[in-house]
């Protein structure tokens, strides 16, 4: 019955439950179904829930019953008692009664967010408005218009502060001032919007609040734009190659940035920044070393870095593994512009004071020098003078020999003095046509220089010491006979061991060569092509080997 007053609904009649031989009173005694009807409670519903409505009991009864056809009852002693209707009957009449009775409101009294004790039937849901974080459960219809107004009341509270200001404003109002005009009267308190005051606080705290924003956006939008600007921008620039020529000088030790600003002073590029931005935009822009370069002047960017990179520009003078004394002094000449002959001059006249080491003296030494203008590329700057380049491949000479310990591997290799340790690697240089080649042709000296050697009896035989007696490169130094009629301390075919001192400037490799020498009994060797030397140990083997190259010669020359 789902509200009080109205009709009973019926419902067909069901079978009860069998009598059970230990509580017959439960199932006969309609005055306790009639107790348990009136007090909304089962034998089977658990403590702790809320009362149910009669309908909801009636309800629930009739789903609880199990689909059953109608039985006799039992007395528990064999005796049929004919179809049991009178519970049934005393069920209505209890129904009812409670249909005429005022119904009380079960949820008067209750607390709504109270958490409801978990049911514990299997498969019954939980409770989910138990947590504090919860939503409230829903209400019935006939409280939700009070706990509407509790919120309400509980919203208006912290406002009434602003009661007596707000009631203030409101007297000196003229009515429908604030534009209410279906509010009789127009301008009084309910006129007014209560929340006014409180907005216009807000505004202004919003105000403000914009405000600051707009500063630091601002602010930093500034100095941020700054910063890119400043890290990406490619600085102002020239357009074309540049006029005219600079000298530029850029120390050892120097980086990119302070290269860019060496350049701009000289009015080179317009700034540094644009030197910058092309060295990273060029490959090859990290590989720009330090020097002397002669550019031009109102380049851009991208045009100085060009030509720094490939090395064109740069005034430095490079000095080539196996070139002599009388080629260095020439090439420094033309580079300072200076007048033939004037280089050799200082050398001769300070070669005492350029820095050589003690040990690199011989009575007989064409050029002291020889030997001792380390290969490598120096920088010409404005103020280079011959003594001071000098002076700096001597410098260099000297650190590569103390790297190497040319003293302690001379005495390994049974040389009389370092110098004869520099001398053989000059002749494995000049010699040595392929750089694949040095370690045996170094063993070919060492096995030549054998007091037992049977095969050339001690003489080199070389035809580079040769030419360089003569002042000449050429293979064509004449018959075998004639060179050893010659009487100079270079005549390696007259003389036997190592000439006096070195016939040029040997290179790291030559060096690294002379110290270690391939293994193997070869006293001779030449040759054919640019991929193959072909070694020997006899003289004969040593002839056949030259037939086959003057073959390769003839076929060069068709």
């Amino acid at each position: 019955m789902p509200y009080a007053g109205g009709p009973q609904q019926q419902y067909p009649q069901e079978p009860q439950y069998q009598q059970d031989p230990q509580y017959p009173q439960y199932q006969q005694d309609p005055q306790y179904q009639q107790q348990y009807v009136q007090q909304g409670q089962y034998p089977d519903q658990q403590q702790g829930y809320a009362p149910l409505q009669p309908h909801q009991a009636q309800q629930q009864l009739y789903q609880q019953q199990p689909q059953q056809p109608q039985q006799p009852m039992y007395d528990g002693q064999g005796q049929g008692q004919g179809w049991d209707t009178g519970q049934v009957q005393a069920q209505v009449q209890a129904q009812a009664q409670y249909a005429a009775a005022p119904q009380a409101d079960p949820y008067l009294g209750a607390d709504p967010y109270a958490q409801q004790p978990v049911g514990g039937y299997p498969g019954e849901a939980p409770d989910l408005y138990g947590t504090p974080e919860a939503y409230p459960p829903p209400q019935p219809p006939g409280r939700r218009h009070l706990v509407a107004e509790q919120e309400q009341e509980q919203v208006q509270e912290p406002e009434a502060e602003y009661a007596d200001e707000a009631a203030d404003e409101a007297s000196t109002e003229a009515p429908g001032e604030d534009g209410d005009s279906d509010t009789p009267g127009g301008g009084g308190r309910r006129g007014r919007s209560k929340d006014k005051k409180p907005k216009g606080r807000n505004g202004a705290a919003c105000l403000i609040a914009a405000v600051v924003i707009v500063g630091v956006l601002g602010g930093g939008g500034y100095y941020g734009l700054d910063y890119l600007k400043s890290k990406f921008s490619t600085g102002e620039d020239y357009a074309g190659e540049g006029e005219g020529s600079v000298t530029i000088d850029i120390p050892k030790g120097t980086g990119m940035g302070e290269m860019g600003r060496i350049l701009k002073a000289h009015g080179v590029v317009k700034s540094a920044d644009a030197f910058v931005a092309a060295a990273k935009a060029n490959p090859k822009g990290g590989a720009i070393q330090a020097g002397s370069y002669t550019l031009k002047e109102h380049m851009s960017g991208k045009a100085a870095v060009d030509l720094m990179v490939g090395g064109a520009g740069v005034n430095a003078l490079d000095v080539i593994p196996g070139w002599k004394t009388s080629q260095v002094y020439k090439a420094i000449d033309e580079r300072l512009k200076l007048k033939e002959g004037t280089t050799k001059d200082v050398a001769t006249k300070e070669a005492k004071n350029l820095g050589l080491p003690d040990w690199a003296s011989n009575k007989d030494l064409k050029d002291p020098l020889e030997g001792f203008l380390y290969p490598a590329r120096y920088d010409l700057s404005k103020d280079a003078t011959p003594q001071s380049m000098l002076k700096q491949m001597v410098t260099k000479s000297n650190q590569a020999y103390e790297s190497a310990d040319v003293k302690g591997q001379a005495s390994k290799l049974g040389l009389s003095s370092p110098l004869q340790l520099v001398t053989v690697a000059s002749l494995v240089q000049a010699e040595g046509k392929y750089q694949h080649d040095f370690d045996k042709i170094s063993r070919v000296v060492y096995n030549r220089l054998k007091p037992g050697n049977t095969e050339t009896y001690g003489l080199l035989d070389f035809d580079s010491t040769v030419n360089y007696m003569r002042g000449q490169s050429t293979l064509d130094v004449g018959s075998v006979n004639d060179l050893r009629k010659l009487d100079d301390p270079y005549n390696t075919y007259k003389i036997k061991g190592l000439p006096p001192g070195p016939i040029g400037s040997p290179g790291p490799d030559a060096l690294k060569s002379a110290i270690n020498p391939a293994t193997g009994p070869w006293y001779y060797f030449v040759s054919v092509n640019e991929n193959e030397t072909l070694f020997a140990v006899t003289n004969e083997e040593h002839n056949r080997n030259r037939q086959k190259y003057e073959e390769e010669r003839k076929k060069e020359g068709q």
